[in-house]
C-alpha cells in the first residue's frame, strides 16, 4: 500500500505540475525517472558478501564481466565505484572499511569519500557494526543526512538462528553507541527475495525524494512479484507524465507531429520497463545462468511482443488500436479528471494512456511468470 501512495503522490505533483502550466516540470520528471539517475554508496569491510551484495543489486554475478570482485583490485583505502550497465546512471559507490584506529575522525571519513554527495548509505557487516561506523553514521545525520542505514549480510554458514542471535547482538551495539531507536536489515546478499531486504526497500524508498526513490526501483532487478507489482505503478505514473505531454503536443495543429512524438516517447518508456522488468533477452540468460535453469524455458514464458522486442512498429499498432476503442464517454469521463485548460486534449491523453497502460501490464504478467519459476513460487 506504502509504494501505491507513493506513486499517487507523484502523480499528484505531475498534476499540480498540469493546473499551474508547469510542462517543463514534467518533462524533467519524466526524463529524470527513464533516466534512473541515483547514486548509493555502499560502506563497510570489503568481503565477498558485501561484492555478492553489490552485484546482486545490479543482477550481476561474480562472474560477470563489469562484477565486483573479491578481493578487491582496488585499494583498501581507495573507493570504487560500479555502474549498473542496463541503467548507467544508477552507480554502486564500494566505500573503503572503517579503521580501527581509535583516533579515527568520522568527519575525515565523511569529507574525503564526500559521502553526503551520495542519495542514500548503506553501511555494512557480517559479525557486529564497529565503533568508527557509528561514528560515521551519527556524523552524517548530525549533517541532516537521513538516508543512513545498517545492513548484516548474511553469510553462506549463517542459519535462521545464527542470524537472528547475530541482529540482537549488532542492535545492543547500537544501543550502547547511543543510536536511538536503531534498526538493522538483515539481508541475504545472493538472494534479495529473502530476509528483510525488501522491507530495507521499503524504508529506503520511504526516506528518498519521490523522483529518487522511483529512479532506484526501476534500476534494481526484478526478482519478487511485489516488486513487479511496485515497477508496474511506477510506469504507469510515467506513462501518465508522457500522456499529459502528448496532450500538450497534440494541441499543435501539426499533422502526423503528435503521433511521431507519442510513438518515439512510448518506445522509450516501453524499453526502459523491458530492461526493468528483466524480460531482455541478456537478462533472462544472465539469470538463467544464475539460478541454474534453462534460457530458452525462460524465453518462452514471453507471450507479449513488447516483452521480447520493442520495435516502433508494435507500438504504433498499439496506439492505433487504442484510438479505435477510446469511445467518447471514455473521453469524457478523462475530461472531467484533467485540469479544466487541458481538456480540450484530453482524447490525445486517453489514447497514450490507455496504450502504454495495456502494455504494461501484459509486460509485468509476463514478469510475474519469469519471477515465479525463479523463485521457485510457480505452483
Amino acid at each position: 500500500m506504502a509504494d501505491v501512495l507513493r506513486s499517487l503522490n507523484l502523480l499528484e505533483t505531475l498534476k499540480e505540475s498540469i493546473e499551474k502550466n508547469n510542462i517543463s516540470d514534467i518533462r524533467d520528471a519524466l526524463e529524470d525517472m527513464l533516466i534512473s539517475r541515483i547514486n548509493i554508496a555502499v560502506a563497510g569491510e570489503r568481503s565477498v558478501e558485501k561484492a555478492t551484495f553489490i552485484n546482486s543489486l545490479r543482477g550481476l554475478s561474480q562472474e560477470d564481466e563489469g562484477a565486483a570482485r573479491f578481493p578487491s583490485s582496488v585499494a583498501s583505502e581507495e573507493l570504487a565505484v560500479f555502474p549498473n550497465l542496463k541503467h548507467p546512471d544508477f552507480r554502486l559507490w564500494d566505500l573503503p572499511s572503517f579503521p580501527s584506529d581509535p583516533s579515527f575522525e568520522a568527519e575525515d571519513y565523511i569529507e574525503r569519500f564526500k559521502v553526503l554527495r551520495y542519495n542514500a548509505i548503506i553501511i555494512t557487516f557480517s559479525e557486529n557494526p564497529s565503533a568508527n561506523s557509528v561514528a560515521v553514521w551519527r556524523e552524517a545525520r548530525s549533517l541532516q543526512k537521513e538516508t543512513v542505514y545498517f545492513v548484516l549480510l548474511a553469510s553462506v554458514k549463517d542459519t535462521e538462528k545464527t542470524l537472528e542471535v547475530k541482529k540482537a547482538a549488532s542492535l545492543e551495539v547500537l544501543k550502547s553507541e547511543g543510536v536511538p531507536l536503531p534498526k538493522v536489515f538483515l539481508v541475504q546478499p545472493s538472494a534479495l527475495e529473502k530476509l528483510n531486504f525488501l522491507k530495507f526497500l521499503e524504508v529506503m524508498r520511504g526516506d528518498l525524494p519521490e523522483i529518487r526513490a522511483h529512479a532506484l526501483l526501476l534500476a534494481l532487478p526484478t526478482f519478487s512479484k511485489s516488486l513487479v507489482t511496485q515497477k508496474k505503478d511506477a510506469f504507469k505514473a510515467l506513462v501518465w507524465a508522457a500522456a499529459s505531454l502528448s496532450g500538450g503536443v497534440s494541441a499543435i495543429p501539426v499533422p502526423l507531429v503528435a503521433s511521431m512524438v507519442d510513438a518515439t516517447v512510448a518506445v522509450r518508456i516501453l524499453t526502459k520497463a523491458q530492461i526493468s522488468l528483466c524480460l531482455d533477452d541478456e537478462s533472462l540468460q544472465r539469470l538463467a545462468q544464475q539460478r541454474g535453469l534453462d534460457p530458452t524455458n525462460l524465453k518462452a514464458l514471453r507471450t507479449c511482443a513488447l516483452s521480447v522486442e520493442i520495435s516502433k512498429s508494435e507500438v504504433k499498432r498499439r496506439l492505433a488500436e487504442a484510438e479505435k476503442e477510446t469511445s467518447s464517454a471514455t473521453t469524457r469521463l478523462v475530461e472531467l479528471a484533467m485540469p479544466r485548460h487541458a481538456r480540450s486534449v484530453s482524447r490525445s491523453f486517453t489514447i497514450m494512456l490507455q496504450a502504454l497502460n495495456n502494455a504494461i501490464d501484459d509486460m509485468g504478467a509476463d514478469a510475474e511468470k519469469v519471477v515465479a519459476v525463479v523463485t521457485g513460487e510457480e505452483q
